[in-house]
């Protein structure tokens, strides 16, 4: 598998040109540009006395308030220190080592796998066909390689094409690998951005389905690092039976259980990434030779001129104080190819005129 470098690296990009991170606009990591919310903020302050105690190891107050929203029960969900956290326990609680991943994608289910010792297959969108999940191929694939696999991993809405898989052909594609015992992986880290496609409610009607969370984008708390699994109760005992205690602290509990609450943070954060996502969308492909695809998440995937790397292109942006995704790191991605978040319409306008003199730098 190639190297990949994720976004959002802040720290090392600010040594490297010799400022500060906070001098650095941050498009690299797909992070709601709003910030924490106010709620999450005062509840950060008002849990302050709570470090002097060990966290909830059953993050009570948490999966009590998720239940509530989805209708699920508490046993069917587990919390952890980043969704992360949680996809690289899954391989080892049930023995994934033949995996399926639908990409081109996020490239830690892959690690994650071989980790275990398991080894995976991809299965990837085409650029001709604007990267639309190849679920047909997929199931093709599970069809005729029968005991070949035994997980299906997938992102939905994608990362890093934005693109989403409908609920109708995620329910048959579930279907027909339960059928199969294979186990369905649902990442839905932004999922906030495409809530009708969600499979959530979906886990306590399906025995081999298992969707992940994340607080991390819609909230803006990468920091805190916390998600959530959920599936069935007895599937999600084994998970929790491999993680260690006291693994999501304190601070972390309380800004999600402030952050679920916040209808209003939710309301503006959608209005302002739909928006934005369409202007800023709409002003990328104005700039000749620049492919934009189509995303219903709140970022974007632009492949560059064929002239340009994205590697040089992310290199120019840098020297501006601009931080882009390069893709090119990406199975499946060519070397033209970056990703960027939606940000502030001040941040955004940046962008384009950034973009525009490295396209001619």
């Amino acid at each position: 598998m190639k190297e990949d470098i994720h976004g959002g690296n802040l720290y090392r990009a600010a040594r490297e040109r010799g400022c500060r991170p906070s001098d650095l606009v941050d498009f690299s990591a797909s992070i709601n540009p709003l910030g924490p919310s106010l709620s999450v903020l005062r509840a950060l302050r008002k849990s302050q006395w709570m470090l002097r105690h060990y966290p909830d190891p059953e993050a009570h107050d948490l999966v009590q308030a998720l239940s509530r929203r989805s209708g699920l029960t508490p046993a069917h969900y587990l919390i952890g220190n980043g969704s992360m956290e949680l996809l690289y326990l899954l391989p080892i609680a049930l023995s994934i080592t033949k995996a399926l991943i639908i990409g081109p994608t996020f490239s830690e289910y892959e690690r994650a796998v071989h980790r275990a010792g398991g080894h995976c297959t991809h299965v990837s969108a085409s650029r001709a066909d604007d990267y639309r999940p190849p679920i047909e191929e997929a199931l093709d694939l599970m069809r005729t390689g029968k005991g070949r696999f035994d997980t299906v991993f997938l992102c939905n809405p994608n990362n890093p094409t934005g693109r989403v898989i409908g609920k109708g052909d995620l329910l048959k594609l579930v279907a027909a690998l339960g059928d199969g015992h294979i186990w369905t992986i649902v990442d839905e880290s932004f999922i906030e951005f495409a809530p009708e496609h969600s499979m959530l409610q979906e886990v306590s009607k399906h025995p081999r389905l298992l969707v992940l969370r994340s607080f991390t984008k819609f909230y803006a708390i990468p920091g805190l690092r916390i998600g959530y699994l959920a599936g069935q109760p007895d599937v999600v005992e084994q998970v929790r039976r491999r993680q260690p205690p006291w693994s999501v602290n304190v601070l972390a509990q309380a800004a999600a259980l402030a952050g679920l609450k916040d209808t209003a943070y939710r309301k503006k954060t959608l209005a302002l990434i739909s928006d934005e996502r369409t202007r800023l969308g709409r002003a990328l492909r104005e700039i000749p030779d620049l492919q934009v695809f189509p995303s219903e998440a709140n970022f974007l995937l632009i492949e560059l001129p064929a002239s340009l790397r994205a590697s040089d292109v992310a290199e120019r942006l840098r020297d501006r104080g601009l931080l882009v995704r390069d893709c090119s790191t990406i199975a499946g991605l060519t070397e033209r190819m970056v990703r960027v978040a939606i940000r502030t319409p001040r941040e955004n306008d940046l962008l384009l005129r950034a973009i525009e003199a490295a396209l001619h730098g």
